[in-house]
């Protein structure tokens, strides 16, 4: 059994105005989607609507019970379009390098150390393709609601600030919720 993450079982997708989320992503119908740090797979799940039969999206998480739950979710609703992997994205993520559109970190940023963001950042540079997109979900940087201690949360601004680091501009950031913020950034060519 892999280690239980700090959040684990816990979605963000809950607290998230998901139109306000789908209005400022552009996720094409055939898009190969990496949704990092999935845990039981609340985003893929309702990206998965967004994509014709060509689409895929993988799955990705070190906490085995969160893909299993996925899994069985998706063998349920007959989803055939999310690959469900586990997978250490602190690691050498594994996909094929510049084959993913459209990569999602659902407040995961906040949980790993910088090494960690690091090595994450560089294999997401590493999989998107040239002009796939980045999407960053965090909690806001206050000091109520849920999610994690203020210490460890991330401001929209140290977001964009770390991500732009490499070779990504931004594109849109703006609130998805009362406790969340959207960003999503672009590869540079």
């Amino acid at each position: 059994m892999g280690k239980k993450p700090v959040a684990a079982g816990k979605s963000s997708f809950d607290f998230i105005d998901s139109s306000i989320f789908f209005s400022n992503i552009n996720i094409h119908r055939n898009a190969q989607v990496a949704d990092l740090a999935c845990g039981v797979g609340r985003y893929s799940i309702a990206i998965e609507k967004l994509l014709d039969e060509k689409g895929r999206i993988h799955a990705l998480d070190l906490w085995d019970e969160g893909i299993e739950t996925l899994k069985r979710t998706i063998k349920e609703k007959g989803i055939s379009k999310i690959k469900p992997t586990i997978a250490d994205i602190t690691k050498r993520i594994p996909l094929e390098t510049e084959s993913i559109d459209f990569c999602l970190l659902a407040t995961i940023l906040h949980d790993l150390s910088r090494e960690e963001q690091d090595a994450t950042l560089n294999e997401i540079v590493r999989i998107l393709k040239v002009q796939g997109m980045l999407a960053i979900i965090e909690f806001k940087k206050i000091d109520n609601g849920p999610g994690p201690p203020l210490s460890i949360r991330i401001s929209e601004l140290e977001a964009e600030e770390k991500i732009k680091k490499y070779g990504f501009i931004k594109m849109y950031c703006g609130e998805i919720s009362e406790f969340n913020y959207l960003v999503t950034f672009q590869k540079k060519s």
